[in-house]
C-alpha cells in the first residue's frame, strides 16, 4: 500500500506511553532521537523537495521495559518566519522562496539582495549531533540549533562562523574514545581561498562555562585546499580511524557563482550542483597526530558518496567502506513530484548504490614499480596501483548492492567490524526492509513486514556485551496497513529477530538520521 511521505506532520510534545508487544530488554535505558522533515506545505506554498521540509524531532525514551514517545517541531528561525508569514519565505536547497506579490518594491529589492549573498537556512532536519554535553539539530549549513534532548524544546541557534570560518559543515561528525567530536566544513573564498576545514570540538570538561557553546573551544586540525576556487566538492560524511581521517573529494560540486545568481534566474540552489563525470575522485588521508595530509595521492574513478560506513587500520593499510553511486540521481528521487508519481514503486531512473571497500597503503611507494599493486592484504580484492611516484590509483571491492543508511556498533568505530545494519534499497530509494550485513561472509539477513517502511536502523550495544552484535537494533516504522499503529521496532542484534514493538499513539514520518543517548 502506498503512503504519502509529503503529508504535514502533527507534533505531540507531551510524552505518551506506548503499547508494548513483546518484551523490551530491561537493560535498554535511554532515548532514541530521530530527526527529519515534517512540514511540506505552509499556507498556499509548498516545498519542491522532500529534504527541504521543516524539521520535526521524535523521541523514543526507554525505561524499565517501557517506552514513551513525544515529538516537536524544531523552532528554528526558518520555522518562525515561515509560520508568521503563513508562506514559505526562507529558501531551502531545492526550493527557492520568493516574496509575496503584494509586497512593495523596496521589500522585493531587499529580498533580492538577501538571496544574492545567501544567508542559509537554520532548518536542521538531517541529524542530531553532540558537542560537549549539548545536543543539536543539524542540516549542512553553518547553523545548528541546540535542543533539550528530553523535552525537545529548541533552545539556541548557533552559528559555526562565530567560531571558525565554515559556510557548510557535515551532519555526520565522528567521536573518539575520549568524547571529542571531529567534523569537516567548507570555507568558501575565505581570504581568497576555498578550502575544507577539519575541526575538533573537545569533550565536555568541568571548566566549561554554563550556557556557552562547547564550540567556543573548537580547534582546527588541518585544512585541505579545494581543487577549484569556486566549485568545492559536496560531501555528507567522512571516515575516521584511531590515527587517520579519510575525506573523499568527489566530482559532485557546488557551483558558487551559479548559486549567487540562482535567485534572479528563478532556479533553486540544488540546480547549481554540478556533476563532473570526466573528473577523478580524490581521496585525502589526514594523519591525526601530525595534523597534515599524507604525501601519497590516492585517486579513484568518478562516484557520488553520501555515507561512509566505517574505516580501520590493518598491517600498514587504511581500509574504508562507503556507500557509493555512479551518478547524482538519488537527490532527484526525492523531489515531491517524483515521490508522488512513483510512490513506493520502482523508478526507472533509480541508481542502485553499491557498498564499496577501498584500501589505502600508508607506507611509501618508493622502490615499487609503476603498475604494481601495493595492497598486500589477502582478505580483499581492492587494489592500489602505482601510477607514478607518490600517486596511487585505487580500485574498490564491491561487498554488496542496494544498501544504504549504514550503521555499526559505534563502540567499534575506527576498528574492524563484522556487522553493518542498514536499509535495503534494491528497487527504490524508499526502503521496505532493513538488513544485517556480514562483511566477512557477504551474507545478509532481513526484517520485513508488508506495507511497513522502516527508518535507518540504529544499533545499541548491551552493557558489557559478549560480542560485537550483542545488543538491539532500533528502527521507527511507518505502518500503512489499515487500522494498525506506527511503531518503534526492537530487534535482537545477534539473531535479527523481533523482540518487541512499541505502538505509538501518533503518526510517524519518514525521517533521515538519529542518535541514541544512553541513560
Amino acid at each position: 500500500m502506498a503512503t504519502d511521505f509529503s503529508k504535514n506532520a502533527e507534533e505531540r510534545p507531551e510524552p505518551q506511553k506506548a503499547e508494548i508487544k513483546g518484551n523490551i530488554p530491561s537493560w535498554l535505558q535511554g532515548t532514541l532521537l530521530r530527526n527529519g522533515p515534517g512540514i511540506f506545505t505552509v499556507g498556499e506554498t509548498s516545498y519542491q523537495h522532500w529534504f527541504d521540509g521543516m524539521a520535526i524531532i521524535h523521541s523514543f525514551a526507554f525505561k524499565d521495559g517501557e517506552m514513551t514517545h513525544r515529538s516537536r517541531f524544531l523552532r528554528s528561525d526558518t520555522y518562525k518566519e515561515n509560520m508568521a508569514a503563513n508562506r514559505i519565505v526562507v529558501s531551502e536547497m531545492g526550493t527557492m522562496a520568493y516574496p509575496d506579490p503584494s509586497k512593495n518594491f523596496i521589500f522585493k529589492a531587499i529580498t533580492f539582495l538577501h538571496h544574492t549573498v545567501p544567508d542559509f537556512t537554520d532548518n536542521g532536519a538531517s541529524n542530531i549531533i553532540k558537542y560537549g554535553n549539548d545536543y543539536y539539530a543539524t542540516s549542512e549549513t553553518n547553523y545548528i540549533c541546540k535542543i533539550d534532548p528530553v523535552t525537545l524544546e529548541t533552545q539556541d541557534k548557533v552559528d559555526y562562523m562565530k567560531y571558525l570560518p565554515v559556510n557548510l559543515a557535515t551532519s555526520h561528525p565522528h567521536y573518539d574514545r575520549e568524547g571529542n567530536a571531529y567534523n569537516i566544513g567548507t570555507s568558501i573564498a575565505e581570504k581568497g581561498k576555498t578550502k575544507y576545514t577539519l575541526f575538533k570540538v573537545p569533550a565536555a570538561s568541568a571548566n566549561d562555562e554554563d550556557g556557552k557553546p562547547t564550540l567556543k573551544n573548537v580547534e582546527v586540525v588541518c585544512t585541505i585546499p579545494c581543487r577549484s576556487l569556486l566549485m568545492p566538492s559536496y560531501y555528507h560524511s567522512f571516515g575516521m580511524t584511531d590515527n587517520y581521517i579519510i575525506f573523499v573529494e568527489q566530482p559532485f560540486k557546488l557551483d558558487i557563482l551559479r548559486m549567487a545568481t540562482a535567485y534572479m534566474r528563478g532556479v533553486s540552489w540544488a540546480s547549481c550542483l554540478k556533476f563532473c563525470p570526466e573528473e577523478k575522485t580524490i581521496i585525502h588521508l589526514i594523519d591525526k597526530k601530525t595534523r597534515k595530509e599524507v604525501e601519497t595521492k590516492y585517486l579513484t574513478g568518478t562516484m557520488v558518496v553520501y555515507h561512509h560506513v566505517n574505516a580501520y587500520e590493518e598491517d600498514g593499510h587504511v581500509v574504508f567502506d562507503i556507500i557509493a553511486y555512479d551518478n547524482t540521481s538519488l537527490y532527484e528521487m526525492f523531489y515531491i513530484s517524483r515521490l508522488k508519481e512513483h510512490g513506493n514503486t520502482y523508478d526507472e531512473n533509480y541508481c542502485k548504490p553499491t557498498y564499496r571497500r577501498f584500501v589505502l597503503p600508508t607506507s611509501s611507494d618508493k622502490g615499487a614499480a609503476v603498475g604494481e599493486n601495493l595492497v598486500k592484504l589477502t582478505n580483499t580484492t581492492a587494489t592500489a596501483v602505482k601510477e607514478k611516484e607518490g600517486k596511487l590509483w585505487c580500485q574498490h571491492e564491491v561487498l554488496c548492492e542496494g544498501f544504504e543508511l549504514p550503521r555499526i556498533n559505534y563502540d567499534s568505530n575506527g576498528k574492524k567490524v563484522k556487522y553493518v545494519y542498514g536499509n535495503c534499497v534494491v528497487q527504490s530509494a524508499l526502503a521496505d526492509k532493513i538488513g544485517k550485513f556480514d562483511t566477512e561472509t557477504k551474507k545478509m539477513i532481513y526484517w520485513k513486514e508488508d506495507n511497513c517502511w522502516p527508518s535507518e536502523p540504529i544499533f545499541v550495544p548491551r552493557p558489557n556485551g559478549e560480542s560485537e552484535d550483542d545488543g538491539v537494533v532500533l528502527a521507527a516504522v511507518i505502518n500503512s496497513n489499515p487500522d494498525q499503529a506506527d511503531f518503534l521496532l526492537v530487534l535482537e542484534g545477534r539473531t535479527f529477530t523481533e523482540l518487541a514493538r512499541a505502538n505509538v499513539n501518533a503518526k510517524l514520518q519518514k525521517d533521515v538520521h538519529g542518535y541514541f543517548i544512553p541513560q
